[in-house]
């Protein structure tokens, strides 16, 4: 199972079987191409936790990058760029804060580049990761009785519920659960966003920043242990610096 998905932009081949592989190793899945057209294709369809862009590729690198920012799903994906032969776009990307894998390229140095990083990937999977989890939930109406179900879903943003009482999109109300093993419940101003039968859709409207540092963190260790085995041994020692290189 894939921990997250990159979109990886280049037309050299080496380039591409080299990054696919040290992506697979980390549990990310890689959608390849070639030019900038089928890439921003891809952003205007799909959410990506990264996005690498080969330098090489000259003026088509700023306009798929640009088209990255302006995403509304993908504008806060992790950035990284792969040297080319111009040394001051190479530096101008570095400016922009991103991430850049130098040329030559090797197993090792892009394991290196990658590790740093790949907290903050993490982070941005863990921002629209839906975490499977069947709790008790009361949706509490204004002018109706309330309606007592459980999740099927659980997400920063939201939740989806399993009933069959045919509440309407748009309508407010406030959310009440608890997540397995904690004992403080939650109480939240909500929002109906759809319903078809048996599941509704619900939006968080109103978190305090307390709660929604808990329910982070609950979605962060949910989603770590995702994380196959061999992929969580790489990160468990913070100061080394080196990645294992076995498997090339």
């Amino acid at each position: 199972m894939s921990i997250g998905l990159a979109l990886l932009v280049s037309a050299d081949p080496v380039a591409v079987q080299q990054f696919s592989h040290a992506l697979q190793e980390l549990s990310i899945s890689p959608d390849v191409c070639q030019d900038a057209t089928v890439a921003i294709h891809l952003l205007n369809r799909r959410k990506f936790d990264a996005v690498i862009v080969d330098l090489q590729l000259g003026e088509q690198f700023g306009v798929i990058l640009d088209e990255a920012r302006l995403s509304p799903s993908n504008r806060t994906a992790v950035t990284f760029a792969i040297g080319g032969s111009d040394a001051g776009a190479t530096a101008a990307f570095h400016k922009r804060t991103g991430f850049v894998f130098e040329r030559p390229l090797s197993t090792q140095s892009i394991r290196g580049t990658l590790k740093p990083a790949y907290g903050l990937i993490l982070r941005e999977r863990r921002r629209y990761f839906r975490c499977p989890v069947a709790i008790p939930v009361k949706i509490v109406r204004q002018n109706a009785a309330d309606v007592r179900c459980y999740s099927v879903n659980l997400s920063e943003g939201g939740m989806a519920v399993s009933t069959f009482v045919p509440l309407v999109a748009g309508e407010d109300v406030k959310v009440q659960f608890t997540l397995p093993e904690h004992n403080v419940p939650f109480l939240v101003e909500s929002k109906i966003c759809w319903w078809k039968t048996g599941h509704l859709g619900v939006r968080f409207v109103s978190l305090s920043g307390e709660r929604k540092s808990e329910l982070q963190d609950w979605l962060s260790q949910k989603l770590e242990e995702m994380l196959p085995e061999f992929v969580a041994r790489k990160f468990q020692t913070a100061d080394d610096c080196s990645m294992p290189t076995s498997g090339r």
